[in-house]
């Protein structure tokens, strides 16, 4: 078992961040949560961070860096774990993650329904971008 604090996962997390995720509503069917977790893990421009209290994954980001941005994903803390500063260090850690690897900027997506994120954000120092998000499934 690993110690309290926050590390990057590792494959025998997967079960845990996955069923933190779907907890936290994170989860949606068109992005299967384990290949998310999977692909993730595979290359050195990405990880899930995790923070463990007691033993337990309480909390999870997913980072990344394109060679242009570092990326913020799925960052979720267990419900009766928020409000004690737990997203705060993990996304301290995600920027610790990105600076280490040169990234310039941390970018993130919120969902415009999310309005407990986006105020989470906001007290975080972060700024709405002047862009529209367009995407396209390649599957």
């Amino acid at each position: 078992m690993t110690g309290d604090g926050i590390a990057e996962a590792t494959a025998s997390d997967e079960a845990a961040v996955i069923a933190l995720w779907e907890t936290c509503g994170l989860t949606r069917p068109w992005n299967p949560p384990a290949a998310d977790f999977r692909r993730a893990l595979s290359g050195d421009a990405s990880a899930v961070l995790v923070l463990r209290q007691s033993g337990a994954i309480t909390g999870s980001v997913m980072v990344g860096d394109d060679g242009h941005r570092g990326w913020v994903y799925y960052l979720a803390i267990a419900p009766d774990r928020r409000r004690g500063g737990a997203g705060r260090a993990l996304m301290a850690a995600a920027e610790t993650w990105l600076r280490v690897r040169g990234a310039p900027k941390l970018q993130l997506m919120v969902r415009d329904s999310n309005d407990a994120a986006r105020g989470f954000y906001e007290a975080l120092g972060f700024d709405v971008q002047p862009v529209t998000v367009f995407g396209r499934f390649l599957g």
